[in-house]
């Protein structure tokens, strides 16, 4: 079972006819290192599932990138208003590394609801959990010092710190590089 699967299966509680037809539309894609998954201003026409890797979001502000998320292996990437709304992709998705996904494309996302019975509940709930994922990332954001936010991406996912360049995790948490440094030093000790 792909890490797809598992994720469906583990998320949605679909049976097993409907968790074959809905990963049959979801296509193996590899990209290398460097390669765009999707760039700013243009229509984000797919979605995809990290198989493996890592692949960064992020937006350039005035003179600066900033990054929303970092995806590993089990997350989903996508500029999700361009991809529902059809509108240009503010987020540029970039590979960190070689990575492997599984994408549907937006015309064959759209069939799933024709095969797949309750696919409009399930639809649903995937856009309630990415909502619920970005209003937890805004309360840390809010509620929660530097240190906390650090302490708590480290222990989630302590590999991210020596494979991602520092200054993309620093801009995920909305720390200046120096912070990061510093509280990477401070939690050494």
């Amino acid at each position: 079972m792909t890490e797809l699967e598992k994720y469906i299966e583990t998320f949605f509680g679909v049976g097993i006819d409907d968790l074959s037809r809905i990963s049959s539309f979801f296509k193996p894609v590899t990209l290398k290192k460097g390669d765009y998954f999707l760039k700013t201003g243009r229509y984000c026409d797919r979605l995809g599932f990290m198989q493996a890797g890592i692949i960064r979001e992020f937006v350039f502000v005035e003179d600066k990138e900033i990054t929303k998320w970092i995806s590993t292996k089990g997350y989903f990437v996508v500029d999700l208003a361009s991809f529902v709304f059809q509108q240009k992709a503010r987020w540029n998705i970039q590979a960190l590394t070689d990575c492997e996904l599984y994408v549907i494309d937006t015309k064959d996302y759209q069939k799933i609801g024709e095969v797949v019975s309750g696919w409009s509940s399930l639809e649903k709930l995937f856009i309630a959990k990415c909502f619920t994922i970005l209003e937890d990332r805004i309360l840390q954001h809010l509620s929660m010092s530097a240190e906390e936010r650090y302490n708590q991406l480290f222990n989630f996912n302590k590999e991210l710190f020596n494979q991602v360049p520092l200054q993309y995790l620093a801009s995920m948490l909305g720390i200046a590089p120096e912070t990061l440094s510093r509280l990477r030093k401070k939690a050494s000790l």
